[in-house]
């Protein structure tokens, strides 16, 4: 009798054991706890998802994994892309997925980040194997260095070629957002120039917004993956895209390591769908 006890209390209470062994909780803006699957039901409704990360947290990757598999299970017209790949690595990437060059010769000419191998190279295969276009969408870092040296304007000095790669110029920033003011504030005291470090920092929001939307087009529904300050508060890429394009459907996802799995006000404003983790959660750096 004793040994059937523990396999009937698992029969009866599986669900109740997996809940309390799942390493992350998820909650909508109102507050509410949801599942995975009614995330992703939503997400699959809007034309762009922005998957606001912590570039170093392994299980967010893993469900970021989750979401492109569900979204291209779900319907067709699916592209994807992320702030890891810039965009003037666009054509290596095209000529991998084109089957003209292979894996190792791509890895040896873009500009990979350092966990590339563990967080970010399972979902580029997943695109590559499932014939999901991949849009690299980050401006390349050294354009932003040149503004967080000498602002929006040493774009101008930059060849025609060189402007294929940012957001078509000039480039519009509203300084009054708190993303940018906070930023500013962080910087004060800095032997750097904080007025150009947020145009630096805009130079990548609009960047990313402008190539998520060439991707879009003719297309049904952009997911995209980028850190969690360029889209959190509806700020930032999400700032951008609606400048560019009025009425366009945008879901915004953030990650939040938290010792406590619950979330308070200030958090709920920061997104639609807060994914809540443990501080000690895997990081792969």
């Amino acid at each position: 009798m004793n040994k059937i006890l523990p396999l009937l209390f698992l029969l009866v209470f599986p669900f109740q054991i997996y809940a309390q062994t799942v390493p992350y909780r998820i909650f909508n803006s109102q507050g509410e706890e949801v599942s995975f699957e009614q995330m992703a039901e939503e997400a699959a409704e809007k034309q762009v998802v922005l998957f606001g990360e912590l570039h170093n947290n392994s299980i967010a990757h893993w469900l970021q994994l989750q979401l492109l598999k569900s979204l291209h299970e779900r319907g067709e017209g699916l592209v994807f892309g992320g702030e890891f790949f810039e965009a003037d690595d666009q054509l290596s990437l095209d000529e991998w997925f084109g089957d003209l060059i292979n894996e190792k010769n791509l890895e040896a000419e873009v500009k990979l980040w350092n966990n590339y191998q563990t967080d970010y190279k399972p979902l580029v295969q997943y695109a590559k194997s499932n014939d999901i276009p991949f849009v690299a969408t980050n401006v390349p870092r050294k354009y932003a260095s040149a503004v967080s040296r000498g602002g929006l304007e040493v774009l101008e000095d930059f060849s025609e070629e060189a402007k294929l790669f940012i957001a078509p110029l000039p480039i519009e920033i509203d300084r009054e957002l708190p993303g940018y003011v906070g930023m500013k504030e962080m910087m004060h005291g800095s032997h750097m120039n904080a007025d150009h470090m947020v145009a630096a920092q805009a130079l990548k929001d609009a960047t990313m917004a402008h190539f998520i939307l060439k991707g879009l087009d003719g297309m049904e529904q952009f997911y995209h993956i980028n850190g969690s300050y360029h889209s959190n508060n509806y700020e930032g890429i999400v700032w951008y895209l609606k400048h560019y394009e009025e009425g366009l459907s945008i879901m915004t996802i953030t990650v939040e390591e938290k010792d406590v799995m619950d979330i308070d006000e200030e958090t709920r404003a920061k997104a639609d769908f807060i994914i809540v983790l443990p501080t000690d959660s895997p990081k792969s750096y």
